[in-house]
């Protein structure tokens, strides 16, 4: 293996130990939206950026190597490596999106039900929504 090769070989290595580290991130940030904790969401946030950064600097770096580089076969596994951790960090990244927006849509109706929002939105017996018009708190007396 010529030293180019080595050196990307390399670069791929620290990038799949980057990707294998946003998984994990991406895994706790489920699990802090799901207990909806604020502080930790903010601690992996920025952990993500640096993360995300490095990658991006990592992702440069390989981009100056000709493209034959990466067909030898010390470097393909590598590649497919990066693809399927890319796959795996995309698919995980679009459910803690969809996770954070539903616990936004459940904060947003809970304020609506406690202000008195004229169209509050709860739930029927039979599980349908139902919208009131604020009776839920109009006898309130807290």
């Amino acid at each position: 293996m010529d030293d180019q090769t080595a050196l990307c070989a390399h670069q791929l290595t620290a990038q799949i130990n980057l990707l294998e580290a946003l998984t994990q991130l991406l895994d706790d940030e489920l699990d802090a939206l799901a207990s909806r904790n604020g502080d930790n969401l903010k601690e992996i946030a920025r952990t993500k950026l640096t993360t995300l950064n490095q990658l991006q600097k990592l992702d440069k770096d390989l981009s100056k190597y000709p493209q034959a580089t990466f067909s030898h076969e010390e470097i393909t596994p590598l590649t497919e490596q990066v693809k399927d951790l890319l796959y795996r960090c995309k698919k995980q990244n679009d459910v803690n999106a969809q996770a954070a927006h539903q616990a936004q849509l459940t904060v947003r109706e809970l304020k609506d039900i406690l202000i008195g929002a004229p169209t509050s939105m709860t739930y029927g017996q039979d599980g349908s929504v139902v919208s009131n018009m604020g009776e839920l708190v109009k006898n309130l007396k807290a």
